[in-house]
Protein backbone atom coordinates (compact mmCIF):
# COMPACT_ATOMS: atom_id res chain seq x y z
CA UNK A 1 0.00 0.00 0.00
CA UNK A 2 1.25 3.25 -0.67
CA UNK A 3 2.14 5.69 1.62
CA UNK A 4 0.87 9.60 1.15
CA UNK A 5 4.67 10.66 1.88
CA UNK A 6 5.64 9.05 -1.45
CA UNK A 7 4.30 11.76 -3.23
CA UNK A 8 5.79 14.78 -0.99
CA UNK A 9 8.81 16.32 -1.86
CA UNK A 10 11.55 15.93 0.44
CA UNK A 11 10.97 19.85 1.87
CA UNK A 12 7.03 18.70 2.22
CA UNK A 13 7.91 15.31 3.89
CA UNK A 14 9.69 17.89 6.53
CA UNK A 15 6.98 19.90 7.59
CA UNK A 16 4.53 17.65 7.56
CA UNK A 17 7.09 15.63 10.12
CA UNK A 18 7.03 19.05 12.16
CA UNK A 19 3.38 19.73 11.71
CA UNK A 20 2.92 16.45 13.21
CA UNK A 21 5.42 16.63 15.81
CA UNK A 22 3.31 20.17 17.00
CA UNK A 23 0.41 17.93 17.04
CA UNK A 24 -1.73 19.77 13.58
CA UNK A 25 -3.50 17.18 11.81
CA UNK A 26 -3.13 17.96 8.02
CA UNK A 27 -4.89 17.06 4.47
CA UNK A 28 -2.50 17.03 1.92
CA UNK A 29 -2.77 18.94 -1.40
CA UNK A 30 -6.72 19.99 -0.03
CA UNK A 31 -8.23 21.56 -3.13
CA UNK A 32 -9.21 25.34 -2.58
CA UNK A 33 -11.19 27.68 -5.54
CA UNK A 34 -9.54 30.93 -6.12
CA UNK A 35 -10.29 33.61 -8.38
CA UNK A 36 -7.61 34.47 -10.20
CA UNK A 37 -6.21 37.91 -11.02
CA UNK A 38 -8.08 38.49 -13.91
CA UNK A 39 -11.39 36.65 -12.11
CA UNK A 40 -11.42 33.70 -13.78
CA UNK A 41 -12.21 30.67 -11.30
CA UNK A 42 -8.77 28.07 -10.64
CA UNK A 43 -8.92 25.33 -8.37
CA UNK A 44 -5.34 25.34 -6.40
CA UNK A 45 -4.09 22.77 -4.25
CA UNK A 46 -1.80 24.17 -1.48
CA UNK A 47 0.04 21.30 0.09
CA UNK A 48 -1.21 21.87 3.18
CA UNK A 49 -4.34 22.49 4.62
CA UNK A 50 -5.05 22.16 9.00
CA UNK A 51 -8.75 21.70 9.45
CA UNK A 52 -8.63 22.66 13.27
CA UNK A 53 -6.87 26.14 12.36
CA UNK A 54 -8.62 26.82 8.92
CA UNK A 55 -5.42 27.50 7.40
CA UNK A 56 -3.03 26.38 5.18
CA UNK A 57 0.47 26.02 4.25
CA UNK A 58 2.90 26.25 0.89
CA UNK A 59 5.75 24.86 1.23
CA UNK A 60 8.78 26.45 -0.72
CA UNK A 61 11.25 24.30 -1.93
CA UNK A 62 13.51 26.77 -3.48
CA UNK A 63 14.40 30.76 -3.90
CA UNK A 64 14.71 30.14 -7.15
CA UNK A 65 11.01 30.25 -7.63
CA UNK A 66 8.63 32.67 -6.83
CA UNK A 67 5.27 32.73 -4.61
CA UNK A 68 4.49 36.06 -4.43
CA UNK A 69 1.37 35.39 -7.18
CA UNK A 70 0.54 32.83 -5.07
CA UNK A 71 0.26 34.83 -1.91
CA UNK A 72 -1.30 37.79 -3.63
CA UNK A 73 -4.01 35.32 -5.24
CA UNK A 74 -4.58 33.45 -2.01
CA UNK A 75 -4.65 37.16 -0.04
CA UNK A 76 -6.97 38.30 -2.47
CA UNK A 77 -9.65 35.39 -2.16
CA UNK A 78 -9.42 35.65 1.96
CA UNK A 79 -7.12 32.30 2.69
CA UNK A 80 -4.62 32.49 5.21
CA UNK A 81 -1.96 30.74 3.62
CA UNK A 82 2.06 30.44 5.77
CA UNK A 83 4.26 30.44 2.50
CA UNK A 84 6.89 27.90 4.67
CA UNK A 85 10.32 29.15 2.91
CA UNK A 86 12.10 25.50 3.60
CA UNK A 87 15.21 26.79 2.10
CA UNK A 88 16.43 28.67 4.87
CA UNK A 89 17.52 27.47 8.12
CA UNK A 90 15.73 24.75 10.06
CA UNK A 91 15.11 26.69 12.98
CA UNK A 92 14.16 29.74 10.86
CA UNK A 93 11.72 28.21 9.37
CA UNK A 94 10.20 26.36 12.28
CA UNK A 95 10.16 29.02 13.75
CA UNK A 96 8.20 31.18 11.37
CA UNK A 97 5.49 28.49 10.77
CA UNK A 98 5.12 28.88 14.67
CA UNK A 99 5.19 32.83 14.38
CA UNK A 100 2.74 33.08 11.35
CA UNK A 101 -0.17 30.79 12.94
CA UNK A 102 0.16 32.31 15.96
CA UNK A 103 -0.15 36.15 14.25
CA UNK A 104 -3.35 34.48 11.97
CA UNK A 105 -4.97 33.54 15.20
CA UNK A 106 -4.08 36.82 16.81
CA UNK A 107 -5.82 38.64 13.77
CA UNK A 108 -8.83 36.29 14.03
CA UNK A 109 -9.28 36.84 17.51
CA UNK A 110 -8.93 40.51 17.10
CA UNK A 111 -11.46 40.57 14.11
CA UNK A 112 -14.37 38.76 16.61
CA UNK A 113 -13.65 41.32 19.13
CA UNK A 114 -14.38 44.29 17.37
CA UNK A 115 -17.54 42.43 16.30
CA UNK A 116 -19.02 41.63 19.43
CA UNK A 117 -18.20 44.99 20.75
CA UNK A 118 -20.09 46.70 17.96
CA UNK A 119 -23.03 44.20 18.92
CA UNK A 120 -23.19 45.87 22.42
CA UNK A 121 -25.60 48.73 23.67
Amino acid sequence: MASIYTDMSEPERHVAEHLRELGLRWLYEFPIFVYDDKGRPRVWTPDFYIPNLGMYVEVCGSQDHGYEYREKIYEKNGFHVVFVHFYKSTARWKNYLIKRIMEIEEQRHDEVMKMLQALQF
